[in-house]
This record gives structure tokens, sequence and C-alpha cells, in this order.
């Protein structure tokens, strides 16, 4: 772009007119720029859809140099230096792998470095990778000569900032974006014009496993959430789930086209943000040219360098933090890996740790690792005994918080090694369940009289979960019951009253002991059905009642009990409670309930006789034996007392 064509641009009026005069003697076309590389020199290639195509393709056509490395994290372009005819002309270093260049990492042609990204910068400013040349793509420049990094931020500006030479790709599709990612003509050693496209990597409709997923990290995502959304369809089907949400906030790495539509409804404000309240903060974008488009000179955008964006300290300065993160597989004991298929490097650490320590710092913040359960066509299970061999932990079983798949939701942080394996268990696919528990067994991670579970597994019935409201204005949450619920039932028994344990089980337990618990775990969620409702729909939510039923085929009747906790009793719990029973259990044909019942017991009997459903009753010794047939005629009632 020529001083002329600055000037008809609006680009005018500036305070610093000398630079345009730098500009005009800095112009070279992309062949004379690359000549400035040395042999033996170390370049870096700006990133992801920021990356400078013309620059790399004139430096890999150069037949006259050697012994040149390439540094940097994902692109989108071809990388013509990671090709088996470069070989010995180039050599590439990746801080994170992309499709590109795996098949040279694999095969040893390149390597990869490990690390966070928060500390890649500080790697160059340091010195300790001196960057000889930055091939970086910007904006055109402003009235007063800055550039704007563009689409990507990240570790560009700490590699521009380092480098010896700068050499950059002036691109006048390039958006203007505000924050801390802009660099003046005068630091800029050669000015390269063009106006190619920028890469794009439009996101497609999230199919319906990742839809599966996205609805269970939607559930843990609360008004006034600051999310980070990793790169994939998961993170970014998440968003389709959120429509109903107030006031989001988004501080990211990155982020994509999902984002505007959300922005566009008044879903993302940014107005409950603690930190940098009103804008979205962010080092790059990948997406298609709305997205481009709309990042261009918008005002709510900032982008800074990853040193600030993915440094935890920073991101746990926001409140309520929601950090979404993939991963490849997960181990019982709740490592994470997310860079390595077995032996073979797959992408990189990228931010997943900068966000998943600092989500965990962020009061109220929660830190998310999703992956779909299986692999390879549902052939393979992706919570596993033991990582792989090879295969390298990200996130170590220390970090971890939440886990999810399409089957739910395992909360492991502060959780027993038993605890832990029986969560995520609970989460995999149901297939790969009974092998896993007899895995965990073997490992002795898990009670060796834990459940069998049966080849055919039950799943989960997440449409069962409800809120409820009580007689008090407050709610509760009412869902099926989990093998993950021992812990939970275990608390609630010692919680209750003489009173209470006597009416339930019609004499005085003084104990709960793992072997009676499992009994409650022992459902199938067809004939034999526990339902609880909690004080939230949150992992480590109170069990504020129990409920269940057990069907006699014979008879095709089940017998109902339930009990709901001291402090709890009085505001409807047990009516709602029975009422979901009764219609769960009209949806699986059973005719109807029986259940037994202590004379004095008149609260019990009460919901009995308010369930809509007709009774029938008998007393001897001081027990009431009830029947209640759905379709059936009012017979005779017990005294209500």
């Amino acid at each position: 772009m020529t001083v002329a064509q600055l000037e008809q641009s609006g680009v005018s009026g500036s305070s610093d007119g000398d630079w345009r005069r730098r500009y005009a003697e800095k112009v070279e076309t992309a062949e004379q720029a690359v000549r400035r590389v040395r042999h033996g020199a170390r370049v870096f290639v700006g990133s992801g859809a920021g990356e400078p195509q013309s620059l790399v393709k004139a430096l890999a056509a150069r037949q006259d140099i050697d012994d040149t490395e390439i540094v940097h994290i994902m692109t989108l372009g071809t990388a013509p230096y990671a090709q088996t005819a470069t070989d010995q002309r180039f050599r590439h270093n990746a801080f994170f792998i992309g499709s590109n260049v795996r098949e040279a990492v694999h095969e040893g042609r390149a390597d990869y470095t490990p690390i966070f990204l928060s500390e890649i910068g500080r790697l160059f400013r340091t010195g300790r990778i001196v960057i000889d040349v930055a091939l970086i793509q910007v904006s055109v420049p402003d009235a007063h000569g800055y550039c704007s990094y563009g689409v990507s931020t990240d570790i560009v500006k700490s590699a521009a900032e380092s480098a010896r030479m700068v050499i950059a790709e002036v691109n006048s599709t390039t958006p203007r974006v505000m924050g801390d990612c802009h660099v003046h003509v005068r630091d800029i050693d050669a000015l390269v014009p063009c106006d190619d496209p920028i890469p794009e990597a439009p996101q497609g409709s999230p199919d319906e496993l990742a839809r599966r997923i996205a609805r269970h990290i939607a559930d843990l995502v609360e008004d006034g959430s600051t999310l980070q959304l990793g790169i994939g369809t998961i993170p970014d089907a998440v968003l389709h789930f959120l429509t109903d949400r107030r006031d989001l906030g988004i501080h990211s790495e990155m982020f994509s086209d999902g984002v505007i539509p959300l922005l566009e409804a008044g879903v993302i404000t940014n107005e409950r943000k603690t930190l940098h309240r009103g804008k979205i903060v962010a080092s790059f974008v990948l997406g298609t040219r709305k997205l481009y488009d709309f990042i261009d000179d918008n005002p709510m955008i900032e982008f800074h360098p990853t040193e600030y964006t993915n440094d935890p300290f920073v991101i746990a300065q926001n409140d309520k933090m929601v950090a979404i993160n993939s991963a490849l597989e997960v181990d019982l004991t709740g490592q994470v890996c997310a860079d390595s298929l077995g032996e073979m490097f797959y992408s990189g650490i990228g931010g997943q740790v900068d966000f998943v320590r600092g989500a965990a710092r962020s009061r109220g913040g929660k830190a998310i690792i999703a992956l779909p359960s299986t692999a390879d066509h549902e052939n393979v299970s992706r919570i596993v005994p033991t990582l792989k061999r090879g295969a390298g932990v990200v996130t170590s079983r220390g970090d971890v918080h939440y886990v999810v798949t399409e089957w739910g939701t395992a909360y492991l942080h502060g959780k027993t090694m038993r605890e832990r394996a029986m969560a995520l268990i609970q989460i995999a696919h149901p297939k790969f369940r009974p092998w896993l528990l007899s895995e965990a067994k073997a490992r002795r991670l898990v009670y060796s009289d834990q459940i069998e579970l049966p080849v055919m597994t039950p799943v989960y019935p997440v449409e069962q979960e409800r809120w409820i409201s009580l007689k008090d204005g407050s709610r509760a949450f009412l869902r099926p019951v989990r093998l993950t619920d021992e812990a939970a039932l275990h608390e609630m028994f010692y919680a209750l009253s003489e009173e209470t344990v006597y009416h339930r089980f019609f004499s005085h337990i003084r104990s709960m002991r793992h072997e009676k618990l499992q009994e409650f775990l022992r459902v199938d969620y067809e004939r034999d059905v526990v339902l609880l409702v909690l004080n939230s729909n949150q992992d480590d939510a109170d069990v504020l009642a129990v409920g269940r039923y057990n069907l006699n085929p014979r008879t095709n009747l089940a017998e109902v009990a339930f009990l709901v906790r001291d402090g709890s009793q009085g505001k409807g719990i047990g009516r709602a409670l029975f009422g979901a029973l009764r219609d769960l259990a009209r949806s699986k044909g059973i005719r109807g309930f029986t259940a037994e019942v202590l004379s004095d017991n008149q609260a019990m009997l009460r919901v009995f006789h308010g369930g809509g459903v007709p009774i029938e009753s008998h007393l001897h010794d001081g027990v009431y034996s009830v029947n209640m047939v759905f379709n059936g005629k009012a017979g005779k009632k017990a005294a209500e007392g």
C-alpha cells in the first residue's frame, strides 16, 4: 500500500506525519522481504488465521537457505516448511501441534515443545528462545502509524517485540482490533502490502453428541458467569443452550462466531464481569468473515497477549469464571490427557491448565473438562482405567474439577480415589461400565463388594431431573439416584432424628454402613427406582428426601417408601416426591403401589391420601398395609389422624 493509497483510505491527519515516509521506505515484495532471513535463523510465524501467507510461501520457495527453524503455535495455512521436500532447509518447532504439522511431528521431521500458553511469551522476552525474524500479519496503519495485530495477538505481540527483525504483511482485509494489540510502523523492518482473504474456520452445526455434552455443561453456567471457550464443537455447542441466561461475559484465549447471536440477543453483556467490565477479552479468534468484521473497530472487544489473558492470577479475578476445555481421555483417578494419543503427540497443552487453575481460584468459578465418552464409533472408551502408554498428563488429578460426557457430569475435586472412580464410571458409556468397575476393583480403587453392574447397564434418565417449588417459596432439585450418591446418602442418614429413622426402617438403626447403602443404589430406573430431592443441582448438594419404589413383577404392584429429612418436613417435599414416583410408575405401566406404614406416622399417611390415587388400607399390629391402585376405585381409607 503506497502513501497515496493510505491517504485515499482516510488514514490522514497524523500527529506523527513522518511515519508515512518511513512506511513508503519499508515497502517491499514478499520475495524481497524474506531475503533478509539468513542461514540458521529462528523464524516466528504468526498464529491461526493471522498467518502471513504470502511471506510463508515466499520463504518456503527459497532454495538458497539452509538450517532454518520455524516456530509457532497452530496456524491455518498449509505449512510448506513442514513438508518432506523442505526437510533439509527447514525444521519446525511446534508450541501447539495443528493438523498441518501433525504428520511431520509424528515422523520426527518436526519438534514439539510442551508449554503452557501463558508462558510462551516469557520464553521470547527473556531470550530463552531467541527470535531472529518474526513474520506477522497486521492491519493497515491508523492515522498515527499504529497497526493492529488483527485476528491474532496471542504470542504474536511478544514475538514481534522480542525479535531482532520484524517483517509484516500489511493486509487490507485484516480487522483493526482494540486493546493491547498494536505495533507502530517504526518498529517494523519491512512491510509487504496485500489484500489476501483471511483464512476462515467455520464451526458448523453441532451434532447430537456435542449437543448432549453441551446440555450438561450449560447446566453449570449461572447468570453473570464469565466464560472461557476452548477450540472445538463442544464449547461452541454450549452457546446454543445459554439463550435463557443473563449478563454473561467472555474472558478467553479465543472465541468464534457462536458468541455473536448471544451478543445480539443481549445474553452476553459483560456487565457483571469483575475484571474489564463491559468488555470481551481474548487473544485471538477463529471463525468466518462475519466474525472478523464483527471485531473490526468494535469497542466491546479487547485483544491482549496470552501472557495476560491466560495468566491464572488474572483469570481468577473474574468471579464465576467458567472454563470449558476438551480432552482425549481421562483415567479413573482423574488424570486428563489432552495432547497425545498414547505415544503420538497430537495437539498441545495450550491454555487448558491456565484456565483450569484460574477458574478453580475464581470466586464461584468452575473448571470443566469435556469429552465424548467413546471414540472409534463407540468401540473405544475415553474413560479408561489407566492412560495409554506414553500418554501425557496435561491436567493433573489434583487440578481437575468437573468432567463432562454425554452421559452426565462427574465432580472430582476433593474426592477420594473411590469416589472419583465411581463418578467417572457413572459418566462412561454404559457398555464399558462393567469393564471399568472390574478394573477399578482389580486396582483396589473401589470396594471389593461394590455393586456389580449388569452387562446392559441402565442409562441414567436425565429427562427426569427437574426443579420443584416448595411451600416456603424456595425450590429444590429432584432427580434419580446415581452410583455416586452414596456419600450424600450416608451424610443424610446421620442427620436424621431417631423418630424419622424408626418411621422409615421400623427399628432404631444406629448406623448405615456401605453394605446397606448399596441397596439404595441398586436400581435399574425401570422396576427399581430411587428419586432424591436435593437443595441444589450441584454435585455437593445435600439430600433432603429419598423416595423409592420396587416392582413385584408377579402382581405388577410396586412397594413404595420415602423419608424426608427432619428440617425439610412440612414444606411439601413428601407430596412432590410421591407425585413424581406415581407419575413415573404409571408411565412404566405399573398397576399401583403398596406400602407398610406405622400407625403413628400420620405425615406419611397424609401424603398417600393426598396423592391423587384411590387408597385401601388394613391395620394390623400397629402397621397399616396400604394398597394404591392407579386406576382402581377407592376402598376403605385409613384414618388420617
